[in-house]
């Protein structure tokens, strides 16, 4: 980074510095600040803090950023962190939070400021299969939350429709595309509703240990927190597993989920109606989840391999489901 990369650096986040600053106990400063990647939404910081009674400490600091989330700012971390505050007191192991600015009223952006949970994404191919295993029980567990009433978050709302499904333009095969939009052109099937994560993929989710000793050690992005079918939570990871990983892994996902005691759709047009819902907010080709994947590695995940991995799946959702 250059010094007028840095000066611009300071200056982007300097009221929100100030902002954090105020929060902290007295003698307490920020030491450094150290940008996380793997987010699109948001411009996540890693804080380090020092001169407190706790010692040297870390905080994570979330700011929108981007025109379209400045818009929508204020209903995403307010949403966020009402749920932050309500996983404090279950065994999903997400961040606590700390303070929240959802309309920018002390800081440069919205932002919300948490605690740091340990572990990092791991989205490559090794233990994939293990790591699905631990996602699938893990998810089970946010949907099993038991939420007052008054205390439940909005009901879903669908990431695309029939009417904006655009076909890769390198397809050979539009009219799979075509047949899929018009699945989802239907009123959405009868479902039983449940907490949901609505944005849970391997992306968002930390793991600590190798083998034996894997596991999941938190859960992150909660903005989009709903309520609605278990079957669109299990849509969306398995859309994103399919694309990390292969067709193959996108396809067991759902039988991961259901081996681990969840329930899902029990007509296989209902269920397909979910997967398609998710899939096709991923056309044509899934470059915008991969900008963040690559950052973390996988380089690999071209728009050309991701184009190919999305067009399979869909081919194997109506080979199994139609």
């Amino acid at each position: 980074m250059t010094d007028a990369q840095e000066e611009h650096e300071e200056q982007d986040w300097a009221a929100t510095r100030a902002w954090v600053d105020d929060l902290l106990p007295d003698g307490e400063r920020v030491v450094d600040a150290t940008p996380l990647h793997g987010g699109w939404t948001s411009r996540m910081r890693r804080l380090e803090l020092d001169g407190g009674p706790a010692g040297r400490r870390s905080l994570v600091l979330r700011s929108f950023v981007r025109p379209f989330y400045l818009r929508h700012a204020e209903g995403l971390l307010t949403r966020e962190a009402a749920v932050l505050r309500l996983l404090g007191a279950t065994d999903v192991p997400a961040a606590a939070l700390v303070a929240v600015d959802p309309t920018a009223e002390h800081c440069d952006h919205p932002s919300l400021l948490m605690s740091l949970l340990p572990g990092t994404p791991r989205l490559d191919d090794r233990e994939a299969d293990r790591r699905a295993d631990l996602l699938a029980r893990r998810l089970l567990d946010v949907h099993r939350l038991r939420v007052a009433p008054e205390d439940r978050p909005r009901a879903y709302q669908a990431w695309t429709s029939a009417d904006r499904v655009t076909p890769p333009e390198r397809t050979a095969r539009p009219e799979l595309w075509w047949r899929a939009a018009d699945v989802i052109r239907r009123e959405p099937p009868a479902h039983p509703a449940c907490f949901l994560h609505r944005d849970f993929h391997p992306g968002n989710v930390l793991f600590e240990g190798v083998g034996e000793t894997l596991r999941i050690s938190g859960v992150v992005d909660w903005v989009e927190t709903s309520w609605g079918p278990a079957d669109l939570d299990v849509a969306h990871c398995s859309t994103s597993l399919a694309l990390l990983h292969g067709v193959r892994a996108g396809m067991a996902f759902a039988d991961r989920y259901t081996a681990a005691g969840g329930t899902l759709a029990e007509a296989g047009a209902d269920h397909l109606y979910w997967r398609l819902l998710d899939a096709l907010a991923f056309a044509p080709d899934a470059e915008k989840v991969a900008v963040p994947w690559r950052a973390l590695g996988r380089t690999d995940l071209t728009p050309a391999v991701l184009a190919d991995r999305l067009e399979g799946y869909l081919a194997a959702l109506f080979e199994r489901y139609a």
